[in-house]
């Protein structure tokens, strides 16, 4: 049933981001919300929150962090918004999103070549789109690593004709390289998508940052529910949430 099996059933399994700046700012949170991580970061560790033996830390890349939460395979989780959407098709539906952490906050924009002139917003890049199949005979390509959050923005602003290309690398170099014509990428700041001579579109940034979520299908016994509780609390009282509200929403959206 999990990667963890043995773990879960014993204690409260809690996936954090293993490596990078996610991994910084979320040590950092949680240390801020008197829940220090204690133990080495790396793929395969454990580690637990200062305080809080039975609260097992599983260090985990990010987007698999998601996954492990879908398939029940740990408690609770920290990653990135846009890994949650990207990786699961119904994120709210598979996972309690608990909370917003406000902090990794980044946008998921579409990046244009500054030599379009005309591009401003989605209406101008579905005429573009259409131009371009009408002279080239072939639709627009998209490079991106956001397959289905691409798709749902596009489909929410009625652009069809395109097609999406799997970004392997630096997705903002794609046009540049041939390889396509307009890059959906993450970005905090937009420089390097101005570095490599594109522009945002002003109307579509979707946002994303941390976000604390538990799993709907984990293994969650009394004791499981137990341990979260004092982490739980202390993460709403540095976010100045209510800590009883998140376990009343949790224990309603779970399987017991």
């Amino acid at each position: 049933m999990s990667l963890y099996r043995e773990t879960m059933e014993s204690r409260l399994l809690f996936g954090v981001p293993a490596k990078g700046r996610i991994f910084e700012a979320t040590e950092a949170f949680l240390r801020e919300a008197g829940v220090a991580i204690v133990g080495q970061a790396g793929r395969g560790y454990f580690g637990h929150l200062d305080g809080f033996p039975e609260v097992a830390v599983a260090f985990l890349p990010a987007s698999e962090i998601a996954l492990a939460l879908e398939r029940g395979e740990l408690h609770l989780g920290i990653s990135g918004k846009d890994l949650l959407h990207e990786n699961i098709e119904a994120p709210g539906e598979s996972l309690a999103l608990i909370e917003d952490l406000g902090f990794s906050r980044a946008d998921l924009c579409i990046g244009v070549p500054k030599s379009w002139i005309d591009a401003e917003d989605m209406d101008d890049l579905d005429d573009i789109a259409r131009d371009f199949y009408t002279k080239h005979r072939r639709l627009l390509r998209v490079a991106t690593k956001y397959p289905r959050l691409t798709r749902q923005i596009f489909g929410g602003h009625g652009v069809d004709m395109y097609r999406i290309v799997a970004s392997l690398g630096a997705t903002e170099g794609a046009p540049r390289a041939g390889l396509a014509e307009v890059v959906v990428d993450i970005t905090s700041t937009g420089a390097t998508l101005d570095s490599n001579g594109l522009k945002r579109l002003k109307d579509v940034c979707w946002s994303s940052q941390a976000q604390l979520a538990a799993s709907r299908s984990a293994p969650w016994s009394k004791a499981a529910l137990e341990l979260a509780k004092e982490p739980l609390n202390k993460i709403s009282v540095h976010l100045s949430r209510d800590g009883n509200l998140w376990l009343k929403n949790l224990i309603q959206n779970i399987k017991t």
